[in-house]
């Protein structure tokens, strides 16, 4: 049995959530979670979990009736490397702070975790005051969440390359796309999953 990267941070979701609250999550708390466009893409997913056999799922209307079955239930200590803006980009500032999340939400390679501060990314879910996991890695693909040093200081923005330049892209109507060249800025990492606490 093996999870696609979105099953694992729904999973990894999930089971913090749980954790937090004593509760499942309602299906409207993981749809906007994640910015799923509807109840349909949630079902779905939570589907997908459960042919997988890690989640089963409620009879028909029985609200936050999610069990989880547990991959290991083991968490992975990573380093938590400071803040970064979702806004306009904040000096990278380096910390001896370390964070624990689910292992399931960790593959290979290196990885580490952000704290957010700033508003310009939550129509993908991310908010002020949440904890980024970031895998490192210095190349991306059109469209992925990247943590990036535009002149030394870090953001976390959507990633596009057009042939003029790139363009780190805001989740937030009301925000600006931030424009840079090549050896303008620096990919950090890519977002794979992300924490928040509720209590």
């Amino acid at each position: 049995m093996s999870l696609t990267e979105k099953q694992q941070a729904v999973y990894a979701f999930i089971r913090q959530y749980m954790e937090n609250t004593d509760r499942a999550p309602s299906y409207d708390e993981i749809r906007r979670y994640f910015g799923f466009a509807s109840f349909q893409s949630v079902q779905k997913h939570l589907k997908q979990l459960e042919r997988k056999g890690v989640l089963r799922m409620p009879a028909k209307n029985q609200k936050r009736s999610l069990t989880l079955v547990e991959l290991g239930g083991r968490n992975v200590i990573l380093p938590l490397s400071g803040t970064v803006a979702a806004g306009r980009p904040i000096e990278a500032v380096e910390t001896a702070e370390t964070v624990a999340v689910p292992e399931e939400m960790v593959g290979t390679g290196e990885f580490f975790a952000l704290r957010v501060a700033g508003q310009s990314m939550i129509e993908e879910g991310i908010f002020d005051g949440d904890t980024i996991v970031v895998r490192s890695q210095k190349n991306a693909e059109n469209g992925q969440t990247v943590v990036a040093l535009v002149d030394g200081d870090a953001t976390v923005k959507k990633y596009y390359r057009w042939t003029d330049g790139i363009e780190l892209r805001p989740a937030n109507p009301d925000m600006d796309s931030i424009f840079v060249r090549e050896g303008e800025f620096r990919i950090r990492g890519i977002v794979v999953g992300l924490m928040r606490n509720y209590r």
